[in-house]
């Protein structure tokens, strides 16, 4: 089957869903999620969502992004995240997003490696609601076509140009043809044993960027976040527990009771000394310790934590939860301009799957929703502007050799080769080595 769109936007997560939201109403976009509409990492976001507290705050929000990524950011980068965050907090009000507020105004939490209070939050489902705010919106956009359950398996190129995608759904192969195709497949957690992340969240995008010689960047560079609820089942994705517990006040102790770290340094670091503490302790787990908040108070912030907790046999008011870090987000991937530009013409990418070098070498908490809201923005600015001088190429569909699975585990093959040449010390985290 051959679909002609303008825009194809792969993944339906906060990068493509704005994406698509902030493209020209005139323009035909065709969406395309792997699993169902919601199925994926946004949805899973608890924290919040940073922004500067004025102008007066760029430069410190700035020099926090730094210090976390262990100043191997993008500085260029970094300053347009900070500049441009209030603007999409905006955006996103004005689509009436319920963001929590104290007395009427804005309530700012803090979580690790923040100097301020600057994170913006509903409950501690932030990326849910997001992800519920974005769809609402959708409808009413008589332009934009959604396919669920439909996977992308390579991209359609001429040259150096890309013309599209090659995908499967429901066993019959879909080739669609676009002007401009936007890459927002998200991360790459389904191909660890440990990891916060949709297991349906393989590195596909990166994977398709490595087969077509597109160019990527810092594919070592994988956040462990430091508080997972701990269980021992493999097979499980991994429940988070939100760096904005330990933001409002949670300590991490050990088996013995004891703290041993400040809780709210860079997560990588954080990270770190659990794992010291676990070897030193000859325990699998840590423990972070909010028995001493009120129980009505945890109910109510944070609300998901306190009943999958309690669906696990912990009250959290009562006894402490058991973590351990597990994979958490991709800083590498698709290198990319601040317009979300690639090395291949008519091809962008936005969200986990890109590189903007905005992280660094670890992100900052409560960056990730924001980097996905500002250069896919920046980006559909750019193709709204442009798209109208570029033609739609004639490309003949190749048809598939073989199937789904076969392609599914090459391009798994491809991307878990390459990272293992950066970060061989992680192989035993792969489920597929």
């Amino acid at each position: 089957m051959d679909i002609y769109t303008d825009v194809l936007v792969i993944g339906t997560g906060v990068s493509g869903l704005y994406s698509a939201l902030n493209l020209r109403e005139d323009l035909k976009i065709t969406m395309i999620s792997k699993g169902k509409i919601d199925q994926c990492n946004t949805a899973l976001a608890q924290g919040g969502i940073s922004v500067a507290r004025g102008t007066n705050d760029i430069d410190l929000f700035v020099n926090d992004t730094l210090k976390a990524g262990s100043y191997k950011n993008d500085i260029n980068a970094v300053k347009i995240l900070a500049e441009e965050s209030m603007e999409n907090i905006d955006a996103l009000c004005k689509m009436d997003f319920d963001f929590d507020r104290d007395n009427d105004e804005l309530s700012y939490t803090r979580e690790g490696a923040h100097s301020i209070n600057r994170i913006v939050h509903y409950k501690d489902k932030t990326g849910k609601k997001l992800e519920e705010t974005l769809l609402k919106q959708i409808p009413s956009r008589k332009n934009i076509t959604i396919f669920e359950n439909c996977t992308m398996l390579d991209i359609l190129k001429k040259d150096n140009v890309c013309a599209g995608a090659l995908c499967i759904k429901d066993d019959i192969q879909f080739n669609i043809h676009a002007k401009i195709t936007i890459m927002a497949a998200g991360g790459i957690g389904g191909l660890f044993r440990n990891s916060t992340n949709q297991k349906i969240l393989t590195a596909d995008g990166v994977a398709v960027a490595l087969k077509n010689n597109i160019k990527v960047k810092n594919l070592g560079y994988i956040q462990f976040h430091p508080t997972a609820f701990f269980n021992s089942n493999e097979h499980e994705r991994k429940f988070l527990i939100s760096e904005s517990v330990r933001g409002e006040g949670g300590k991490l102790i050990n088996c013995n009771g004891n703290r041993f770290v400040d809780e709210l340094l860079p997560r990588d670091v954080v990270t770190k000394y659990i794992y010291e503490e676990e070897k030193n302790t000859h325990t699998s787990n840590v423990y972070l310790d909010v028995t001493f908040m009120e129980e009505e108070f945890l109910k109510n912030r944070f609300p998901t934590i306190y009943k999958k907790c309690l669906e696990n046999g912990i009250n959290i008011s009562k006894e402490p939860i058991p973590v351990s870090p597990a994979q958490h987000y991709f800083m590498g991937g698709i290198e990319v301009d601040t317009f979300g530009k690639t090395s291949m013409e008519n091809l962008f990418a936005f969200g986990e799957c890109s590189c903007t070098g905005v992280h660094g070498a670890n992100r900052l908490a409560s960056n990730s929703l924001l980097e996905a809201l500002v250069f896919s923005k920046r980006g559909t600015k750019k193709i709204n502007k442009n798209i109208s001088n570029i033609p739609m190429i004639n490309i003949d569909s190749p048809s598939l050799n073989y199937d789904k699975k076969y392609y599914e585990d090459l391009n798994n093959k491809i991307f878990i080769e390459s990272l293992v040449k950066e970060r061989g010390d992680i192989k035993n985290e792969l489920v597929n080595c």
